[in-house]
């Protein structure tokens, strides 16, 4: 199984991998050139990307969007971002997927109003990955300037190949947890959704 794979033949794997879905290479592609701080293309277009190739589906089935954070505390202001969203779009206008840009440095302007729990300020994309929802989500991957990938995956890359959905309970409340989780298994039923656990950390 490609999760028991010692470390460095994970990252071949999950590189080739992703390799087969044409839509998360060509966002890839073009997002390296709006040229953003910090950039990476991030959460549920990679790991699902995996949980297709092996459950042996068509590497894009069941991806609604593809994600890229970057990270700019130059200028927290709507403006500043919607000029980044509206050049992203020119660069995706033709692709047939939706490709979401945000800058991880505002978020804490906006994420209490919409989830309920206060997000204090990021000072990275990568702090932005690691408080996703659940860590099989914790990955982000970009191509650098020299063409060679950088994959950021802090909880590593087993569960993600195991089909193991784990919880992390840093900032996102536990609803958000289930109703993704929900969500995801009516798509991949193959997966093991590890609960929420009862008394998660402060």
């Amino acid at each position: 199984m490609l999760g028991r794979l010692p470390l460095p033949e994970q990252l071949d794997a999950f590189r080739s991998v992703l390799g087969r879905n044409e839509i998360l290479t060509e966002v890839m592609s073009r997002t390296a050139t709006l040229d953003l701080p910090g950039w990476y293309v991030t959460a549920g277009c990679l790991f699902q990307t995996v949980w297709n190739v092996v459950t042996g589906r068509p590497p894009a089935q069941g991806i609604r969007d593809y994600d890229v954070f970057y990270f700019d505390d130059t200028d927290l202001s709507w403006q500043a971002e919607d000029a980044v969203i509206k050049a992203g779009q020119e660069v995706f206008d033709d692709l047939r997927a939706e490709v979401e840009i945000r800058n991880e440095a505002r978020v804490h302007l906006w994420y209490e109003r919409k989830f309920n729990v206060p997000c204090p300020p990021y000072d990275s994309t990568e702090s932005a990955i690691d408080r996703f929802a659940a860590t099989t989500c914790c990955l982000g991957v970009r191509l650098e300037p020299d063409g060679e990938w950088r994959v950021y995956a802090p909880h590593g890359l087993s569960d993600v190949f195991n089909l193991v959905v784990r919880p992390n309970p840093v900032l996102a409340p536990k609803e958000v947890y289930e109703a993704k989780t929900a969500r995801w298994k009516e798509e991949w039923p193959e997966l093991t959704v590890l609960p929420w656990p009862a008394d998660p950390p402060a």
